[in-house]
């Protein structure tokens, strides 16, 4: 592998790495606080998860940078982190958090059955393990946007409002990082072009079978992972402010 090629790859590792941590650390925010018992540990379990997945991702950017995970997680900037604006917003209702985890879920269940398939082979091994809990994952934000969806009218009006905010922030998922195509180029991860109208075929009918209307808006809040809003910063005083009371800390 080529110098440029191994400094694609590892800037979309880190983008990968992130987005699963930031989502994961928004849904944790939610334990004790989940509408009923059985939920409250379902999304600690998801939001483990997720965790463990960043932590996957991190350590095939280490293999190439040297970088530790608990580096990068904790001892970061908000400007140093690649994740996309979805992923930082607040955790908003119950409504709002399974309307995010499901086009999060749908994109990445097709990334990694595109990324099982990766000429780069410690990415394909990587995808084809965390794939296996992404389908339960997604079975779940499933289950719960029908019944929102389909359920009162409060709870309809709620997911369509829910989506017709998160819907521009989830096209941010399919931007390409600068210089990524020649990663498309040698087979290394999926055209996000192609992938994204395989959601689109995907999120289209299932949202409209939920009773609920696709917006027409398709464009992202910012097309760079370098650009954030506020809520990310406060996001990352919570979860690094242990750490950064005593770097040399040993856990």
């Amino acid at each position: 592998m080529n110098q440029t090629i191994q400094q694609l790859l590892t800037q979309k590792l880190l983008a990968m790495a992130d987005d699963e941590l930031i989502l994961a650390h928004r849904n944790s925010e939610w334990i004790g606080h989940a509408p009923i018992l059985e939920e409250d540990i379902a999304l600690a379990n998801i939001s483990q998860d997720e965790l463990g997945h960043a932590n996957i991702w991190y350590e095939l950017h280490q293999a190439f940078t040297d970088d530790e995970p608990d580096e990068l997680v904790f001892f970061r900037e908000p400007s140093q982190f690649r994740n996309v604006q979805l992923v930082e917003l607040p955790r908003g209702d119950w409504v709002f958090t399974m309307l995010r985890q499901y086009l999060f879920d749908t994109y990445e269940l097709l990334l990694l059955d595109k990324l099982q398939h990766s000429h780069f082979q410690p990415l394909a091994e990587a995808a084809a393990k965390i794939r296996n809990e992404e389908i339960y994952h997604l079975r779940h934000t499933n289950s719960w946007i029908k019944r929102l969806g389909l359920g009162t009218d409060e709870s309809n009006r709620r997911t369509q409002a829910a989506l017709d905010e998160l819907w521009p922030y989830a096209q941010q998922l399919f931007v390409p990082l600068p210089g990524e195509s020649l990663l498309v180029d040698e087979k290394i991860v999926p055209d996000l072009a192609l992938l994204h109208e395989e959601w689109l075929e995907r999120v289209r009918p299932f949202l409209t079978a939920a009773n609920l209307t696709t917006p027409s808006n398709q464009t992202p809040p910012t097309t760079s992972r370098r650009e954030h809003t506020n809520h990310l910063a406060t996001l990352l005083t919570d979860m690094q402010k242990v750490a950064r009371l005593n770097r040399e800390a040993v856990w």
